[in-house]
């Protein structure tokens, strides 16, 4: 197995060798590489280690800036082809272009099935991906595709920081994301409620209603992407005018662009919870009530069961995650 690394998030990547260096009781190093660009801001990779016949890992999302790390992971892909690697699998916690998953308007691409076209053609064999933002965004691909999911850390870090309320309310910001809601509500044995939100066009939102009960309860908002947080932080208010005590949120892709740092920090939120998918920045460490749950434990382990050829979808459970985060969370 050898494991290597773009710039998209190399403290995530290293994260997740180490992990994997503990589960094997052997040390497993970032494979020796460099990717660079050009002055003309062209990207080279070059592979100083030996590949040939290996089970390699990229582990690289396409976050910000989402073209440039999606040539690098296209890139690296092309140069380990070359170099007679056995297989190729792409480990992008946050899949890029997610979001354009389907033909808005008249004349509008398709972008993610496109993205999809290039990571298969460029000669990966599997993609390894977390919450993405349709589901059936796994079809785009003619190669294996595992979708791993958050809500089984989400639930063991909500019993752990939020033990001893029973009044507990799982709300989805939309009505797309109520499976996703339902689920953690499941995982957690809290009740459900959503909020619906009506757009006057694409990006503002003309009023909120809340549909379930949330007063007197702790109210935990669910959701795959954080972009802006206009909406999260309205929904937040929203909950807080209707009679919730506390509001929380727990955000798979923290994007946080533009003035989400600033709109979540001065917001109703007790807490905003984020994955390290996309590299947290220095003002997102910073937030008085921003907090990284990190995936490393969660991707290592996947990324054993891909090379050990048994079971990912064991990992959708909370109960086989918990040993794995017993470092982070203590249970009675």
């Amino acid at each position: 197995m050898k494991i290597i690394a773009g710039n998209a998030n190399r403290p995530l990547a290293e994260a997740i060798a180490r992990r994997i260096s503990v589960y094997r009781g052997d040390r497993i190093g970032l494979t020796n590489a460099r990717v660079e660009r050009f002055n003309d801001k062209e990207i080279f990779v070059e592979i100083f280690d030996n590949v040939r016949g290996e089970d390699v890992f990229i582990i690289q999302p396409t976050s910000n800036p989402a073209n440039d790390n999606l040539m690098e992971l296209l890139i690296m892909t092309d140069a380990l082809r070359r170099a007679s690697a056995r297989r190729i699998t792409a480990v992008t916690p946050y899949f890029g272009y997610a979001r354009q998953d389907r033909k808005t308007a008249a004349r509008t691409p398709i972008t993610a099935k496109l993205v999809a076209n290039l990571m298969t053609e460029a000669g990966l064999e599997r993609v390894l991906t977390m919450d993405l933002h349709a589901g059936q965004i796994q079809g785009f691909f003619d190669i294996p595709t595992d979708n791993l999911y958050a809500a089984p850390v989400f639930a063991l870090d909500i019993k752990h920081h939020l033990a001893g309320r029973e009044n507990l309310t799982v709300v989805s910001p939309d009505v797309g994301g109520v499976v996703r809601a339902r689920d953690l509500a499941k995982r957690i044995g809290a009740t459900l409620a959503i909020v619906d939100k009506r757009r006057s066009r694409p990006g503002e939102v003309e009023n909120m209603t809340v549909i379930g009960e949330v007063a007197g309860r702790t109210c935990v908002i669910v959701d795959d992407i954080c972009d802006t947080a206009g909406t999260l932080v309205k929904a937040a208010e929203l909950l807080k005018q209707e009679g919730a005590e506390e509001v929380h949120a727990y955000i798979s892709h923290g994007v946080l662009s533009g003035p989400a740092i600033e709109r979540v920090t001065g917001s109703a939120m007790e807490t905003l919870v984020i994955t390290d998918s996309i590299e947290p920045t220095e003002a997102v460490k910073a937030a008085r009530n921003i907090r990284v749950v990190s995936i490393a434990p969660l991707f290592a382990q996947a990324i054993l069961n891909v090379g050990n050829d048994t079971s990912v979808s064991s990992l959708f459970d909370e109960s086989t995650l918990a040993p794995i985060y017993e470092a982070f969370y203590r249970f009675d």
